[in-house]
């Protein structure tokens, strides 16, 4: 699917494979700097007004029950949920409701890792053999080209036989051992470094050594260092054979099958014009076991603290300066040959002026970024992954509203040409 100005990476990495590269840069979105902390007033600000009818009729077109936005902004700041949290109900979803967030998980991983690379528990030029043993090509792969996705390893989630385990046993309690035989299993893509591929089978390797090296569960590391410093309660990892999410939640579905969908997000234009005259109908995915997802994208949270975290992650405070200055500046496009094609970076993407991740998951589809230049933050998500046609409805939201807040932009301030 490629949408103009915004692209997604063709490698599949969806529904079970959590795809981060589902917008793109072409936007070119500068949000003008106003400086200080923003306020929120009583009158709504002139992007969300703009926003919401397009909101309405993508959620509509995408056939997509629900969806939250928050955006905080020079601007002003906008939280608002739309649609229901129960299909076929009108019951509203709560601001405050959890949700999986799919491939943001990923900040989460890269952000530790980088934490230990800075306290020398580990380097970036440390091939992955020194912390695990027989990872195809593991004496040449670096902890970097795990991080910045050009390991060249097989990418479990688009193993078919997979997705067909998912569809028959969605309680299926996954080990690590069983995600990394697949990946492993099949050739690799490329030599490492030549190339860009995304690849789960990365990040469930990252999560293997943040808990050999801090003698911790990831979740526990992860929630000591990332969430506890900033008050974050209700974001976590959940435990392997506990992947619910915690009250509120609303209901999330998927179109179709994890067979089915294995090399496109888009089902086949018989099944789309199933769903469009009602014939086909979604599945309720929201208690599927996402233990399979681990530390590439099994993560829960809320708008609020999702938002929280990647102005840190992005701001500063996680990482000496040095080690963020690298982390920001360590973007590299995923095509080379499109202007418009988003960066992956050290465990993050960027998107325009904004750093941060997209999450794709059975159920739910989010975006988080953050323009450190202009302090706005993005932070949507929906109850489902993709639409019939393989939109990404949280991605498609974000695009509006970044268009919206360009055109704020435009908008000179005094003293300003």
């Amino acid at each position: 699917m490629t949408m103009p100005p915004f692209t997604t990476y063709p490698a599949r990495a969806l529904s079970r494979g959590l795809c981060a590269i589902a917008l793109a840069t072409g936007i070119g979105v500068t949000v003008p700097g106003c400086g200080g902390n923003v306020t929120s007033t009583s009158s709504e600000p002139a992007f969300a007004t703009a926003a919401r009818p397009q909101i309405n009729t993508l959620l509509a077109d995408t056939m997509t029950s629900g969806a939250v936005v928050y955006v905080q902004s020079p601007n002003g700041d906008w939280l608002e949920s739309f649609g229901t949290a129960v299909r076929g109900t009108n019951t509203p979803i709560p601001t405050t409701a959890h949700f999986r967030v799919g491939s943001v998980t990923k900040t989460w991983t890269g952000t530790v890792i980088l934490q230990l690379v800075q306290e020398g528990k580990l380097s970036l030029s440390d091939p992955v053999s020194k912390y695990i043993a027989n990872v195809p090509n593991g004496d040449e792969i670096t902890i970097e080209q795990l991080l910045t996705m050009r390991s060249g390893l097989y990418n479990y989630s688009t193993s078919l036989a997979f997705n067909q385990t998912l569809d028959a046993q969605p309680g299926k309690v996954w080990t690590t051992t069983e995600l990394l035989d697949i990946g492993f299993s099949q050739p690799v893509y490329f030599a490492p470094g030549a190339e860009f591929r995304y690849s789960n089978t990365n990040t469930v390797l990252l999560g293997l050594i943040i808990e050999q090296l801090t003698g911790m569960s990831a979740a526990d590391a992860m929630k000591a260092r990332l969430f506890a410093p900033l008050g974050l309660t209700d974001t976590f990892l959940p435990p392997q054979d506990d992947t619910s999410l915690p009250a509120p939640a609303p209901h999330g579905y998927q179109w179709g099958t994890n067979a089915e969908t294995t090399n496109s997000e888009a089902l086949s234009p018989e099944r789309q014009a199933a769903a469009k005259d009602g014939t086909l109908q979604p599945t309720d995915v929201t208690s599927v076991n996402t233990s399979w997802a681990w530390t590439a994208g099994s993560g829960i949270s809320t708008v609020k603290e999702l938002a929280a975290y990647v102005q840190r992650m992005v701001g500063g405070g996680y990482l000496n300066a040095d080690l963020q200055a690298q982390r920001l500046a360590s973007c590299v496009s995923v095509e080379p040959s499109d202007p418009t094609a988003a960066s992956y970076c050290l465990g993050l993407a960027k998107f325009g002026t904004f750093y941060g991740h997209t999450g794709e998951i059975p159920g739910f589809n989010t975006f988080m970024g953050y323009d450190p230049a202009t302090k706005t933050t993005i932070v949507t998500w929906a109850t489902t992954a993709s639409a019939p046609d393989g939109h990404a409805p949280a991605n498609e939201i974000a695009r509006i509203l970044m268009g919206e807040l360009s055109k704020a932009s435009e908008v000179p301030s005094e003293g300003r040409p």
